[in-house]
């Protein structure tokens, strides 16, 4: 099992204050101090999005789709900052359903952020119908109005089940396989939902710590519950954990606590 005391100490020991306010919301629901989502939200463009970097006036999709990760771990998914960026997403999807980066972020986009690259095209169709979709159901938690963005959420859904192949992969990275399952049974893709879901469990064993933390946190979000591709990546988890009570994170150790913050996630 993993030890979810250690996970704890361990962010603790090692987060700064904002992870700290995470951690805190995670276990109890806490409300994060002043200042910690005016951090967040202060980078924000007059267009709705963020930037990929500080000093860029050029609102990213990428960048937004994971403020937007950050706020909900906040419990900050709501509220006229979120509402501009959602807007913002549905006013720049392409008439296909897809999302790209704008093309002057080319030269400094990574792999899976390059405009016009189809693999990265693929990715950011499911990372942003993802966020927009778990958005939209902190809004309405109880399904008591209809969705804000059901034809762009549609639209989305509808380009991603183009793009899967016969044995249910997809052409992308593995990051756009969790997020397009949750998208795709959001919208009632349930079948193809569950052909992504069992690509991803026979990759599990040979996932890294992060990859994994951040499939079961994803699925977990829209309400995909403990159902065996969960509790396989918990098993996962408890592999990995380290003895101090953190993971690896696949970008370096500045970011093991984000990664312990996500794991965290997962297995609450």
């Amino acid at each position: 099992m993993v030890d979810m005391d250690a996970a704890i100490g361990y962010v603790i020991a090692h987060g700064d204050p904002v992870e700290r306010a995470r951690l805190s919301y995670l276990r109890t629901s806490t409300e994060p101090p002043p200042g910690v989502l005016d951090r967040i939200e202060s980078g924000q463009t007059p267009e709705g999005g963020w930037p990929a970097s500080g000093d860029s006036p050029v609102p990213s999709i990428d960048a937004t789709c994971f403020r937007l990760s950050e706020l909900d771990d906040l419990g900050g998914l709501r509220g006229p900052q979120v509402d501009r960026a959602l807007a913002w997403l549905a006013g720049v999807q392409r008439s296909d359903g897809t999302w790209q980066e704008d093309e002057s972020l080319a030269p400094e986009a990574p792999p899976w952020a390059v405009p016009g690259d189809p693999e990265a095209t693929l990715y950011l169709t499911a990372v942003a119908g993802f966020w927009m979709t778990v958005a939209d159901f902190e809004a309405h938690p109880h399904h008591d109005a209809p969705p804000r963005y059901a034809t762009t959420l549609a639209a989305a859904a509808r380009h991603v089940v183009a793009q899967l192949r016969p044995d249910g992969s997809w052409p992308s990275f593995l990051a756009a396989g969790w997020h397009a399952a949750g998208l795709l049974h959001e919208q009632q893709f349930f079948y193809e939902s569950a052909r992504i879901q069992l690509v991803l469990g026979d990759r599990v064993a040979d996932m890294s710590p992060a990859d994994v933390a951040n499939m079961a946190a994803a699925l977990r979000r829209v309400n995909l519950g403990d159902d065996w591709l969960v509790q396989a990546a918990r098993k996962r988890l408890a592999e990995t954990q380290r003895t101090d009570g953190g993971w690896d994170s696949d970008e370096g150790p500045i970011f093991d606590v984000n990664t312990t913050l996500t794991a965290i996630r997962a297995c609450r």
